[in-house]
């Protein structure tokens, strides 16, 4: 009778956890999606003292960086996880490091994003901007289902891949779809 008691208390908190993990990263990007929808945008708004075309070669360098950020992260993740071939056991320092990068690419994407939603908002004027517009909701779905999924031990094992290949993919989506178009010189802007 003990057994069937503890298994039963172990199940629901699973599944609250699971169901945490699903429901507030969606709430982040639904919320995001309203406000991006709902807002008037300002065309004019600057970042760091930058407008028109210097906002978007400013917001296409930061966005590169942080593709370079993510895919350090991808690389580190796989290292701590004996998922990178040929690389053997990661050192003690490589978690800390993956982590500090972590915060880093989360706050150099801040500005990107806020000037993003509060200049553009979410449109659908072409699909690429499309792309780009539900992309950006989803990225910080995904952050927040990646650092619930690392906190949470009651999830399962794929979990945490899976959130990682989504935060990562958001990413090179949203610089393949703004930052390289504009680089590339597809379009005067964003």
């Amino acid at each position: 009778m003990t057994e069937r008691t503890g298994a039963r208390t172990r199940r629901p908190a699973r599944t609250v956890a699971g169901l945490l993990a699903a429901l507030l990263p969606l709430a982040v990007a639904v919320g995001l999606y309203a406000f991006g929808r709902t807002h008037t945008p300002d065309y004019t708004s600057g970042l760091f003292g930058r407008h028109g075309v210097g906002v978007y070669d400013l917001k296409a360098r930061l966005g590169s960086a942080l593709m370079a950020l993510a895919l350090v992260q991808l690389l580190l993740g796989l290292w701590m996880y004996r998922r990178l071939p040929g690389a053997g056991a990661a050192p003690h320092r490589v978690p800390p490091t993956h982590r500090l990068i972590g915060l880093l690419a989360f706050l150099l994407s801040l500005p990107v994003a806020y000037h993003c939603i509060t200049a553009y908002g979410v449109k659908f004027t072409s699909s690429r901007v499309a792309v780009h517009s539900i992309t950006g909701c989803v990225l910080y779905g995904a952050f927040v289902a990646k650092v619930l999924v690392v906190h949470s031990r009651r999830l399962p094992g794929w979990a945490l891949p899976a959130a990682g290949g989504v935060l990562v993919t958001a990413v090179a989506l949203m610089w393949y779809t703004a930052a390289l178009w504009f680089l590339a010189g597809s379009a005067p802007g964003f």
